[in-house]
């Protein structure tokens, strides 16, 4: 199972697989965007014409796409299926609905092609670094046949179920917490302010305190910036976190956090902040008080 094909050559897709290139793997890639398959040319691998061409070229199948409507599309619309043999696997690495990924299993095996559903965690430096966390659902076989490639592009790797859908709850869970903490720290951050107290001093103090996280330590230095580099965007959370919500609501189990952070995220959305950084939240608070980490 040497050769591999990534699509989906994002902020994610194209670091991780430059990993598995690093690693020894024939990598193929695929993208709309010319210039990441002529960076992953650069270092080794190969660019794929189509999605069912970069199919055609591999044993495993990495989708690193934003959601599962472009999965499915990729896999059943643009011709990723029609490139696949019995026996192949595909690794599904998109944040998405349980029910989603079950759909997805049901249909590739009716073709007998094994799903992964493998979302991962760690950003743009867990994807560079080869150290993402990675919660793996699926038949015993498939998670098997998938771990080397997962090896390549993670440091903590969890099987976490047999069922397709597993893996993708674990990641809501995991999103749920990380909404949550962002738009804790921008709040936090924002009644520091208001207390007069320089930011620095703040982030200084807490990043060594019990009321540390490390959403917290990763995400306030990019909220003092005035324009940080965007390494995970505002409408990202947007999406996630409205997953979440829809997760909750089809089990009736209710998430009360996760329905404030999703407001929050959705007022600086609705700012024009979409394509921002997603610490760039705390610019809410500037709004309403403003007295957001930056001071008045």
């Amino acid at each position: 199972m040497s050769k591999v094909s990534v699509i989906g050559l994002g902020a994610m897709g194209l670091p991780m697989a430059k990993c598995l290139v690093k690693a020894g793997f024939e990598v193929t890639g695929f993208d709309l965007n010319a210039n990441a398959l002529e960076e992953l040319e650069s270092v080794g691998g190969r660019a794929a014409a189509s999605a069912a061409a970069a199919a055609q070229a591999s044993d495993i199948l990495l989708l690193m796409v934003v959601n599962a409507d472009q999965a499915e599309a990729v896999l059943f619309a643009d011709g990723g299926l029609n490139g696949l043999t019995q026996g192949q696997t595909v690794i599904a690495s998109c944040t998405m609905a349980p029910d989603r990924a079950r759909a997805i299993g049901e249909k590739l095996a009716g073709y007998s092609v094994g799903l992964l559903d493998a979302p991962v965690s760690g950003g743009t430096t867990g994807a560079a670094n080869g150290t993402l966390a990675i919660m793996a659902a699926g038949p015993q076989a498939v998670f098997d046949t998938a771990k080397p490639v997962l090896e390549a592009v993670g440091r903590h790797i969890y099987h976490v179920g047999p069922e397709h859908g597993q893996g993708s709850a674990v990641k809501l869970v995991n999103q749920l917490l990380c909404g949550v903490h962002i738009a804790a720290a921008a709040e936090a951050m924002a009644l520091g302010a208001r207390a007069g107290i320089d930011p620095n001093v703040i982030y200084e103090v807490i990043g060594n305190a019990a009321g540390s996280s490390w959403m917290f330590k990763d995400r306030v230095p990019r909220m003092l910036e005035t324009s940080p580099e965007v390494k995970s965007a505002v409408d990202i959370f947007v999406k996630d976190l409205g997953i979440v919500l829809d997760f909750g609501h089809e089990s009736r189990f209710p998430l009360p956090l996760s329905a404030l952070a999703h407001q929050l995220f959705m007022a600086a959305s609705g700012a024009g902040l979409g394509r921002a950084d997603d610490s760039q939240v705390r610019q809410v608070y500037d709004m309403m008080t403003g007295a957001g980490p930056k001071g008045a």
